[in-house]
């Protein structure tokens, strides 16, 4: 077993992602205090034990994040953003003898060049889309053109705040993408075409899929589905996530299986013999179709860090002290990790302002009514986002705002219990959004298999 020695967490997170993992690190025996940067006003509600928040930081400030974890005598740090493990983070808190749960800027490259993890998939056989990389919007214009009329995802290599996929259900659709891709900016510089995948007879079906990894061992931590689309149905804008349900049951045991060595496997295999070894939470957002009579999962994309909202669903349901996880990552030791989850079923509602993830500006300052009766509800958990406090009084300061999770033996039960918790919720003015159907997949699928 890794040494475990107590002391000071650091979250780089500010959103309700990095609420739950605040969460997680403060039930552990090992942990005296958690630090976040930038954080959030309500990443304290959870716990009694002290949690110190940076808003003046970004989660790119490298070397003030570094300073501070020397000053404070941090003993782990749990880098959950994306742009931070671009920033190269991880390698500064590295050399000055940090632990951390998260990728060097170079094994992290999987998630912030989309273009760079589709060469590496084909180089290591990942079941994945077949692509085009563009370097310029004519680029990729001429190619569509030279193409069969179908059904397209283009996608801007770099990190876009999860909102970088644009769906195409045509040639001529796909070329509208190919213009939009200016609205990135440098993200949208390299952009890749991908064949939109579809079964024989069905669509495919989405999927979250985690793994710690060690840089050379992994476990498997938990699946999820998000749902992406701003309304029911699925309808309406592409945004961060308005919600998502775990475990994913679309995953049966032999899919589960064949993603472990077909994808993660070969990932981390490769990645360590590319002289870039992973540590830390690997994120796989995948897809299962129907091909030839069985179902097979795709690599759509990789994370190199935990989801939001996946990680208000899958690390409440982690047993373990999330303190020797972190240190058995970092140590290059999980080997012999056995984890542990509760078996519980969780639905995550997110709750964000009217307009999200368009212009939301008119809601910013509004007062939110109804959290402490929420949290009240039996088998209901409460992750803060975009809210701030003042005089124990909830403003909303952002897009999403606040996550209510629910817990049950099965999705139905936790999705009843989300919505109960939710149902207390509103802001001044009628100004919350929020989907009314998280978990309708597995719901379904559930109410199937029972008849």
């Amino acid at each position: 077993m890794s040494r475990i020695e107590a002391g000071n967490v650091m979250v780089v997170d500010g959103g309700g992602r990095g609420s739950a993992l605040v969460d997680k690190y403060a039930q552990s025996e090992h942990v005296e205090s958690v630090l976040a940067v930038p954080g959030n006003d309500l990443m304290r509600i959870n716990t009694d034990k002290p949690v110190q928040i940076y808003p003046q930081l970004k989660t790119t400030s490298v070397e003030e994040i570094a300073e501070i974890c020397v000053r404070q005598k941090v003993s782990l740090v749990d880098v959950a953003q994306d742009n931070a493990v671009e920033a190269g983070l991880v390698d500064r808190l590295q050399a000055v003898g940090i632990s951390v749960v998260g990728p060097t800027r170079v094994a992290g490259q999987i998630e912030w060049s989309k273009a760079w993890a589709r060469e590496f998939g084909g180089r290591r056989h990942i079941p994945q889309p077949f692509f085009k990389i563009c370097l310029s919007q004519e680029e990729g214009i001429a190619f569509l053109q030279s193409q069969p009329d179908q059904a397209w995802f283009v996608k801007a290599s770099g990190l876009a705040e999860g909102k970088g996929a644009l769906p195409a259900r045509n040639n001529k659709e796909a070329i509208e993408r190919v213009r939009e891709m200016e609205r990135f900016k440098d993200a949208g510089k390299v952009f890749l075409i991908e064949k939109w995948l579809r079964g024989d007879d069905s669509p495919g079906e989405e999927f979250s899929a985690y793994i710690f990894s060690d840089g050379e061992n992994f476990k498997f931590a938990g699946s999820a589905q998000d749902y992406k689309r701003a309304n029911d149905n699925d309808e309406g804008e592409n945004t961060g996530s308005m919600g998502c349900n775990s475990p994913a049951l679309v995953l049966t045991p032999d899919i589960l299986q064949e993603i472990e060595s077909n994808i993660f496997r070969r990932a981390i295999n490769g990645l360590r013999e590319e002289g870039r070894p992973y540590k830390g939470v690997l994120y796989l957002g995948g897809m299962v179709i129907r091909e030839g009579g069985r179902q097979t999962p795709y690599a759509i994309e990789f994370n190199a860090r935990w989801g939001d909202p996946e990680a208000q669903a899958i690390v409440p349901g982690i047993i373990n002290d999330f303190f020797e996880v972190g240190i058995a990552i970092a140590d290059g030791d999980i080997r012999n990790l056995q984890l542990q989850t509760d078996g519980m079923a969780r639905v995550v509602v997110a709750a964000a302002s009217k307009g999200y993830p368009g212009n939301y500006d008119a809601v910013r300052g509004k007062e939110i009514f109804g959290i402490k009766e929420a949290r009240t509800v039996s088998g209901v958990r409460f992750y803060s986002a975009g809210i701030k406090e003042d005089r124990g009084r909830y403003y909303a300061n952002g897009g999403r705002l606040f996550y209510i999770v629910g817990v049950g033996k099965d999705v139905i039960e936790a999705q009843e219990r989300a919505y109960e918790a939710m149902s207390f919720v509103s802001i001044e003015g009628n100004n919350l959004h929020f989907r009314t159907d998280i978990g309708w997949r597995d719901v379904e699928r559930l109410r199937q298999r029972r008849g």
